[in-house]
């Protein structure tokens, strides 16, 4: 019999910075999306494609997977085979800091990227199947937080990936609009008045650069928000109104879309006190 594929989301008190998924047999497929984290990952079992703006290529089990913030990319299993995978995001504001520390740094890090997506190393596959570890103990967080810290600070290079898509001039304004407070009632007609053109070339341009539709980004843009609500403790129906959902459902299929789990499968599970 096939088993069933699990997704688990584990996070530590200790470790406030970071989340784990650990993803057993799936064949979920992803739309393209973007992540607010670094992500550091490792692929157990299977093979699947990694879609980046210096990709596609292809991955499969000891692969390591890098990713820095706002990339849009999707990674999905061959030929709709299963796979298995861990990932691990890491907040980017704590990774900046971590670096500005250990390099002794004037300026503040705003910035990082790395020198590929992609290893095939297995020293370092076994390196990061041990960083990919739930934490156990607040001894096994700090242990995890030191050794992370000082094996990304070797690996990162400073700036921005040299590929990470570049907003012109005349679209300035609606990136301005998107990420100006998240106004999540903001529609691509609006954006398309604000850079002064029609909706059509506003839509022809913002994805000639993205490469994804602004509807799109816009809806990246909103699940990402519903996320890191749910993962402080917002319940679905707050999240998804906050967000500018329709309804709890519509949040839940464009969650699903973009991370291949249910919001609730990714919210924190609650403890009974006493």
């Amino acid at each position: 019999m096939p088993l069933h594929s699990t997704h688990h989301v584990y996070r530590h008190p200790a470790t406030p910075w970071a989340e784990l998924r650990v993803s057993v047999r799936s064949s979920g497929c992803y739309r393209k999306h973007t992540h607010a984290e670094y992500s550091i990952g490792i692929v157990d079992e299977g093979e699947a494609v990694f879609h980046h703006p210096s990709g596609p290529q292809k991955v499969q089990a000891g692969s390591v997977v890098l990713i820095e913030p706002n990339i849009i990319h999707a990674c999905n299993p061959s030929q709709q085979q299963v796979w298995s995978y861990r990932m691990l995001f890491v907040e980017a504001n704590w990774l900046h800091a971590q670096v500005a520390a250990q390099q002794s740094c004037v300026e503040p890090v705003t910035a990082l990227h790395f020198a590929s997506r992609t290893l095939h190393d297995t020293a370092i596959s076994r390196w990061v199947d041990q960083l990919c570890q739930p934490s156990a103990t607040e001894a096994d967080a700090t242990q995890q937080t030191q050794q992370l810290a000082q094996w990304l600070v070797s690996i990162l290079q400073p700036g921005a990936p040299s590929d990470q898509p570049q907003f012109p001039v005349s679209l300035e304004p609606a990136l301005q609009r998107v990420h100006g407070g998240l106004d999540m009632g903001v529609s691509v007609g609006e954006l398309a008045r604000h850079c002064g053109m029609s909706p059509s070339q506003f839509t022809r341009r913002f994805k000639g650069v993205m490469g994804l539709a602004p509807a799109q980004y816009l809806q990246n843009l909103r699940v990402n928000g519903a996320r890191r609500l749910i993962a402080a403790g917002a319940s679905l129906a707050e999240a998804a109104h906050a967000m500018g959902f329709a309804d709890q459902a519509h949040m839940q299929r464009a969650f699903k879309q973009r991370h291949a789990m249910t919001p609730g499968s990714y919210a924190p599970r609650r403890t009974a006190s006493g």
